[in-house]
């Protein structure tokens, strides 16, 4: 029988750090949505599909590049100030970048000022979700029981399918209720307005939760360290770049899975938008379900282990990715991307606490929020600008070979912690 006396006692910070999650990870899908179904048009206009699909994904590509940048400036407050006020910040911050976006006006009404200012608030939305995750996932590690630190670890990585449902969820209602013209002309600015609603929710639930035992008592002992960056960088460079690649694949199979495919599945080989849509929304039910398994067999086993295993099951999903997506047969793409999401959940869901456990107390924020967040770079935002490339050379059947190869990265990474570990 469950024993499930432990998220009732800690009911408050695993919802806080869900909720805000959710809310930050929808925030950032509604816009690869978007970005795959309307901003090519509306915000790039030029003679080829393909070149505004690109230009669209190019901006979508843009908020990876603040994340580092966001993981740097929130984790300097993380490790100086403490987790809730941070977290609070970051929230904020990526709240009121979605919410704008709902008001812009498109490249026909003002030119060039329209695809700057969407790129501006794109950048703000990555330096918010640059200091979120890390905090989050110490919110639920730094509070866990004994032996259950990867249990609560995965309750801010079920923030992001919660989110990618909401958000899809809505884009699909919105296709099943509004005509393509409405759509295009005003419809899409609904999920970005609606974020407002969102963020309020999460903004309530944070504010009642306090401060992490560890942060508290590393405080307790001494000044926080006035540069946290700095000392990571002279001290803890091999983890933190290890911590980066094993992050890639990840992010590689997420954003294949999810904004790639729609769009390539949309546009080049035709499926219908709606059904296209409802094939995502049932298969991320496997990442939720991928997440918990890997939470559960991480605290019975080791994290390690399970990025270990999920790595392996990576490539191997690299290579069948391609031609599932292309079959023709949405219950084939259905099982295609089910599977991709289940392995994204293995390589994804321990990560709270395999990353928390890299760095000290002291450093965890920064550390943490800088190796996830430069994986989001190699595994995220070159995810569908290579696979698109990809796909123009080979066709869809070669795409998958991105994602092999993140598997690979992800694994080398795996063994440098692995054999520092055993050094020590």
């Amino acid at each position: 029988m469950l024993n499930l006396a432990p998220y009732r006692a800690n009911g408050r910070v695993l919802s806080a750090s869900l909720v805000g999650t959710a809310v930050e990870f929808y925030d950032f899908y509604i816009y690869g949505t978007a970005a795959a179904l309307v901003f090519g048009p509306l915000f790039f206009p030029t003679e080829s599909a393909s070149a505004q699909l690109m230009l669209s994904f190019m901006s979508f590509a843009l908020a990876f590049f603040a994340r580092p940048v966001g993981a740097v400036v929130f984790g300097h407050f993380g490790d100086r100030v403490g987790r809730k006020s941070t977290l609070v910040a970051s929230l904020m911050l990526m709240g009121a970048s979605t919410t704008l976006i709902a008001f812009l006006p498109t490249h026909a009404m003002v030119g060039w000022v329209a695809p700057f200012l969407l790129c501006l608030l794109r950048f703000g939305q990555g330096l918010g979700l640059g200091g979120e995750w890390g905090g989050a996932a110490l919110l639920a590690v730094e509070n866990a029981p004994k032996g259950w630190r990867a249990r609560f670890g995965m309750f801010p990585q079920l923030g992001a399918p919660v989110g990618f449902i909401a958000a899809n969820g809505l884009f699909l209602i919105l296709g099943l209720t509004l005509s393509d013209a409405d759509f295009m002309a005003w419809g899409w600015r609904i999920p970005f307005l609606f974020s407002a609603v969102l963020v309020g929710l999460g903004l309530w639930v944070r504010l009642k939760i306090g401060e992490t035992p560890a942060f508290a008592e590393v405080l307790e002992k001494g000044p926080p360290e006035g540069v946290p960056i700095s000392l990571l960088l002279r001290h803890h460079l091999t983890l933190t770049l290890a911590g980066i690649f094993a992050v890639v694949a990840c992010f590689a199979i997420f954003y294949l899975a999810t904004s790639f495919a729609l769009a390539h599945g949309t546009t080049v080989l035709g499926y219908n938008r709606t059904e296209f849509l409802v094939v995502q929304l049932f298969a991320i039910l496997f990442m939720a379900a991928g997440i918990i398994y890997s939470g559960y067999k991480s605290d019975a086993t080791s994290a390690q282990k399970v990025l270990t295993w999920g790595c392996g099951a990576t490539i191997v999903i690299g290579l069948g990715f391609g031609p599932l997506l292309a079959s023709g047969n949405l219950w084939l793409v259905w099982m295609g991307l089910s599977a991709s999401l289940f392995v994204m959940g293995l390589v994804y869901g321990p990560l709270s606490v395999w990353l928390t456990e890299l760095f000290p107390v002291h450093l965890r924020y920064t550390g943490s929020s800088i190796a996830f967040n430069g994986g989001g770079i190699l595994g995220g935002a070159a995810a569908p600008i290579i696979a698109q490339a990809l796909g123009d050379w080979g066709g869809t059947q070669v795409i998958g070979l991105y994602l092999a190869l993140a598997g690979v990265v992800s694994w080398l990474g795996l063994m440098v912690v692995r054999r520092k570990k055993l050094a020590a």
